[in-house]
C-alpha cells in the first residue's frame, strides 16, 4: 500500500500545475464570474425596463412611429449619399491615376477590354464593308438601271 501511495504522489507531483498556470486559471474563473454577473444584471435591467416602459411606449406610439420613420429615412438617405460620394471619389481617383499613366489596380483588365472592343469594332467594320459591297452588287444585278 505504501508503494501505491508513493506512486500516486509522484504522479501528482509530476503533473502539478505551476504558479503561472494557477494564476491564469484563477483569472479566467474570476473574469468569467464577473461577466456572467454583468450579463444577468443587464438582462434583468432590460426586462424590468420593458415591463415599466412598455405601457408608456404603447400610449405614445402614434408620436414615435412617424418620428422613427422620418429619422430612418433621413439616416438611410445620408448614409447612401455618403456611400455614393465615396464610390465617386474612389472612381475619380482611379481614373485620374489611370489617365496619368500610374497603372492602378485593374488597369490591365481595362486595357485588355479596350483592345478587345477595338478589335471587334475593326472586324465588324471590315465585315460591313465587305457585306455592303456585296449588297450593292446584288442591287445592281436586280435593278440594272438603279
Amino acid at each position: 500500500m505504501g508503494d501505491r501511495f508513493q506512486d500516486l504522489s509522484r504522479r501528482f507531483h509530476d503533473h502539478a500545475p505551476n504558479s503561472t498556470q494557477v494564476v491564469g486559471f484563477l483569472t479566467l474563473v474570476i473574469s468569467g464570474a464577473i461577466l456572467l454577473l454583468l450579463t444577468g444584471v443587464t438582462i434583468t435591467g432590460t426586462v424590468m425596463g420593458l415591463i415599466f416602459l412598455a405601457p408608456i411606449l404603447l400610449l405614445t406610439s402614434p408620436i414615435w412611429v412617424p418620428v422613427v420613420f422620418v429619422l430612418f429615412v433621413l439616416v438611410a438617405g445620408f448614409l447612401s449619399t455618403c456611400g455614393v460620394a465615396v464610390a465617386a471619389l474612389a472612381g475619380t481617383t482611379w481614373m485620374y491615376k489611370y489617365f496619368t499613366g500610374r497603372h492602378p489596380v485593374g488597369s490591365d483588365r481595362v486595357d485588355y477590354a479596350r483592345s478587345r472592343i477595338a478589335d471587334t469594332a475593326s472586324h465588324v467594320k471590315d465585315y460591313a464593308r465587305e457585306y455592303g459591297g456585296y449588297i450593292q452588287s446584288r442591287v445592281k444585278d436586280a435593278a440594272p438601271g438603279a
